[in-house]
């Protein structure tokens, strides 16, 4: 009788450490990227900071990049391993929230109206508003803009989360400013791969960008690939077309021998690039990719 009851007690023992160990390890690859998206409003916390408090900002930019590189461990870790507990998560997302409410912790303050000063017109707005006001410009989410490889892609040998280049072709203009000029770096990163095998008939490849540097300040975006598009040929340095915020259209006049989309690669939802003739993806230096601004990128125009 009493042997019966410890084996109960045992399995139910076995039971709950079992269930509690599951709950420990539930995170799934939604919960990374609500990470990332984290991650991604904390860095335009931060680059809003500037304007207010520079020395500040720098800190935090410099916690923020290593917690972006924890994010990173998380997710290959999760890819690799199939588990994570639940405690690496929280803490890593309690630690990125401290950030974005230090960053933002005296926004409102600074943001409130300034009381007119003496001989300041009631209702009229301030000069440091106004010049403010012109030293800014968004980029809105929607726009396109063609960006050529400094890097060569390539679904056979790249890794998650390597890194490339590439820059602006043409200057981006709106409402008559130039916002993003042309020669400006964009930041890449591989968030996903599949190399061809013999049994994997079809490479795939997923590329975004999360980074832009406009006049040496660096901004984060978010980034979809929409087309890629035959590079070879370009001569020698395009010139600086001011085109508006649909920038695509005109691609195909300031490439020498332009050809149109690469032969051989689809590409899919959320910037998938797929190999349509069973060979892995390969895009060279100077490949122009076609990328769609998914989020609002607010650049300071002040030099």
């Amino acid at each position: 009788m009493h042997r019966m009851q410890r084996a109960a007690l045992t399995a139910l023992l076995v039971t709950t450490l079992a269930a509690a160990a599951a709950a420990q390890t539930n995170v799934t690859q939604a919960d990374i990227q609500r990470l990332q998206d984290n991650v991604f409003q904390a860095s335009s916390d931060v680059t809003q900071l500037r304007s207010r408090d520079a020395s500040r900002a720098e800190r935090l930019q410099t916690e923020l990049d290593d917690l972006r590189e924890e994010v990173v461990y998380l997710k290959v870790k999760l890819r690799k391993e199939r588990s994570l507990t639940r405690t690496e998560y929280a803490d890593v997302r309690d630690r990125i929230e401290d950030v974005r409410t230090r960053a933002r912790e005296d926004r409102f303050a600074t943001a409130a109206p300034a009381r007119p000063s003496l001989g300041t017109e009631p209702g009229r707005r301030s000069t440091a508003t106004t010049g403010t006001a012109r030293n800014t410009a968004e980029v809105p989410a929607g726009t396109e803009m063609d960006l050529r490889l400094s890097n060569t892609l390539d679904s056979g040998i790249a890794q998650v989360e390597d890194r490339f280049e590439a820059t602006t072709l043409v200057d981006l203009n709106i409402d008559g400013r130039t916002v993003i000029p042309a020669g400006s770096v964009a930041r890449g990163v591989v968030t996903a791969v599949e190399p061809g095998t013999r049994t994997n008939r079809t490479a795939k490849m997923t590329v975004s960008f999360d980074q832009i540097t406009v006049n040496g300040r660096a901004y984060p975006m978010r980034g979809t690939v929409t087309e890629a598009i035959e590079g070879e040929g370009i001569r020698g340095e395009l010139p600086r077309t001011g085109v508006g915020a649909g920038v695509g259209a005109v691609i195909g006049g300031l490439l020498g021998g332009f050809k149109g989309a690469i032969a051989g690669i689809l590409i899919g939802a959320g910037g998938t690039i797929a190999a349509t003739e069973g060979k892995d993806v390969e895009l060279e230096q100077g490949s122009v990719l076609r990328v769609r601004v998914d989020s609002p990128i607010q650049i300071n125009l002040a030099r």
